[in-house]
């Protein structure tokens, strides 16, 4: 391996003057100035699949549709309910110090990376490796995107349930008065002669856990039970929307994220969501300033784990690693400038993290001063039930509330559509740049198969137990797998394509701006791989097989990569030198 200061020694790529017989093979790019550029870590001349090899690839109408669509797959529904309760966890306004440095030194120099080789090999997750480091592949990464649409689809199914029942004059979630409420329902809003105890449960907990999920009705993991059938319509709507919006590629989703984009960012932006007891709120959450890192760090392991929680969120939050950056930057013309797209989609997911904070900072304040509790007993989950119990409550206690609660769930609603749009879309676009020949010409049946794949995944997270199957899918089909990913990828890049090689791409890309931070991508910090979760949900602790089932989950799809490395090792004629599948 070549030292990082010796890096700037290689030779410089032959330039397009070079005999034509000692060009064949190599990789051109459409638009490309330099059609006479070849990787030196290529295991053999690896010609570009057809679909990159001539002029018919698709490419987005506006510059517009391609930013919207990523910063729709950049804000999803993790900006809402993640990132408020890390940075509660971590100290409040405090935790913006390292959240910000962990953006900055860790989350777009990533980001950037993967638009500039999306942009400019101009392929999908599975072929790009083959002209980065063949002794990689892709498959790993289109596994957990299958997994995230497992169950974050159904997700968006419990806002699209939530949004039918917003259509009342009474939301059903504002009392104690409906079928599937207990003696424990305590309406504190109602009258002031209330005492909240352990035991109570507030209207909108009530409607989320018996009426949506109705998970009274199972036990646990061992215990499921049977499918609700008004979630699986609420699912069978939302992947009917996705698949007339990517069945003709990114023209149509380019012109659908046009809606549901606009439509999450002015609803999560819309000021009305603060209270009149907003400053009183935000100080019990510790988020005004008198909150500082000494305080949220008493000690040196307390201050690590904070870093590392900034490192893990920003990751989740920009989204690498999952394949969707290289897809949809592909289909971009090869000069376009990708360095200001990183720039300015990175600032409004950093800005729509922070206002969603703030709203819910507000409301959990409130909310734990109604009830004279601390925050921590009012969110007792740091997922969905966030979005599910805490916002509800909060919308059903405003002057028009029916009007908040529509918007709020049509907010949620295009926030979970663009994610998975993206989502899917960077399956879609590996599968048919790694097999032009058999789906180039059937983009609507592939589509078809995906989405009625995801569907049938799905059906475990709409049981009565579904809620537990989520947590447990969010948590290690995705969480340590994608961590996992995002590491080898940065260390394929770095390390085996070589800085070198990553600045001139962008330097003929870019020019001036070509210049890549290429000691940012060397070094990760994967200690939340370390981490052994105890995972909760409500009164429900996960028994310890559960976590088995979880590890060997996260492990069937990280698990492609060594087998991969096994089969080019094995299969390639050759020896590794005289193959060249790794950088010298």
């Amino acid at each position: 391996m070549v030292p990082a200061e010796e890096v700037t020694k290689k030779p410089k790529r032959p330039m397009p003057q070079q005999d034509p017989a000692a060009m064949a093979g190599t990789l051109t790019h459409p638009g490309s100035p330099n059609p006479g550029y070849t990787s030196n870590n290529a295991a053999a001349p690896v010609p570009v699949p057809a679909i990159t090899q001539t002029d018919s690839r698709d490419k987005w109408s506006k510059k517009m549709d391609f930013l919207l669509s990523v910063i729709g797959f950049a804000v999803d529904l993790g900006n809402v309910w993640r990132f408020p309760y890390v940075c509660y966890q971590n100290g409040g306004g405090a935790f913006l110090i390292p959240y910000i440095l962990m953006a900055i030194f860790g989350g777009v120099p990533l980001f950037y990376m993967e638009l500039a080789l999306g942009q400019f090999h101009r392929t999908g997750a599975i072929s790009i490796w083959k002209h980065i480091c063949p002794i990689f592949k892709g498959y790993a990464i289109c596994v957990i995107a299958l997994y995230v649409s497992f169950y974050y689809n159904t997700i968006i199914a419990w806002a699209l349930f939530y949004f039918y029942h917003s259509f009342s004059t009474v939301l059903p979630w504002t009392n104690c008065d409906n079928v599937w409420n207990t003696p424990d329902c305590t309406n504190y809003f109602g009258t002031d002669n209330v005492t909240w105890t352990n035991s109570s449960r507030s209207p909108a907990e009530e409607f989320y856990t018996r009426n949506v999920l109705e998970i009274h009705k199972s036990s646990g993991l061992r215990d499921v039970g049977g499918v609700r059938w008004q979630l699986m319509l609420c699912l069978f709507l939302i992947f009917t929307i996705v698949y007339f919006s990517l069945w003709k590629g990114v023209k149509t989703s380019g012109k659908v994220v046009w809606v549901t984009a606009h439509l999450a960012l002015h609803c999560a932006l819309h000021p009305a969501h603060s209270r009149r007891h907003s400053a009183r709120s935000l100080e019990r959450c510790g988020v005004l300033p008198e909150t500082t890192v000494g305080e949220v760090a008493g000690d040196p392991c307390e201050l690590y784990i904070v870093w590392v929680d900034a490192a893990a969120q920003i990751f989740f939050s920009l989204g690498p690693g999952f394949g969707v950056l290289l897809a949809l930057s592909s289909y971009n013309p090869f000069t376009n400038n990708c360095y200001r797209d990183a720039i300015v989609t990175s600032l409004v997911n950093c800005l729509t993290s922070f206002v969603s904070g703030f709203v819910i900072f507000t409301v959990l304040g409130y909310m734990a001063e109604m009830r004279q509790v601390e925050v921590e007993d009012v969110a007792r989950d740091k997922g969905p039930s966030l979005l599910f119990i805490t916002y509800p409550e909060a919308i059903a206690n405003m002057m028009g509330s029916t009007f908040f609660a529509i918007i709020f769930f049509v907010m949620m609603i295009t926030l979970g559509l663009d994610s998975t749009f993206g989502g899917l879309e960077a399956i879609i676009t590996a599968v048919l740049d790694e097999y032009p020949d058999r789906f180039s010409h059937r983009r609507e049946l592939l589509v078809l198969g995906l989405v009625v794949v995801c569907f049938l995944g799905s059906l475990s997270t709409l049981t009565y137990g579904g809620a537990y199957v989520v947590k447990l899918l969010e948590e290690f089909g995705v969480g340590c797998s994608i961590i996992a990913v995002g590491f080898l990828e940065a260390i394929a890049v770095s390390w085996f394509y070589g800085k070198h090689n990553v600045s001139q791409d962008l330097a003929m890309m870019l020019g001036m701006l070509g210049k890549a931070p290429g000691l940012f991508w060397k070094y990760i910090i994967v200690s939340s791989l370390l981490k052994v979760p105890h995972l909760t949900l409500f009164d429900y602790t996960y028994p310890d097989w559960s976590i088995t089932v979880g590890y060997m989950m996260g492990l069937s799809s990280f698990m492609w990569i060594p087998i991969y490395m096994v089969y080019k090792l094995v299969w390639t004629p050759g020896s590794l030198k005289q193959n060249n599948v790794m950088s010298k």
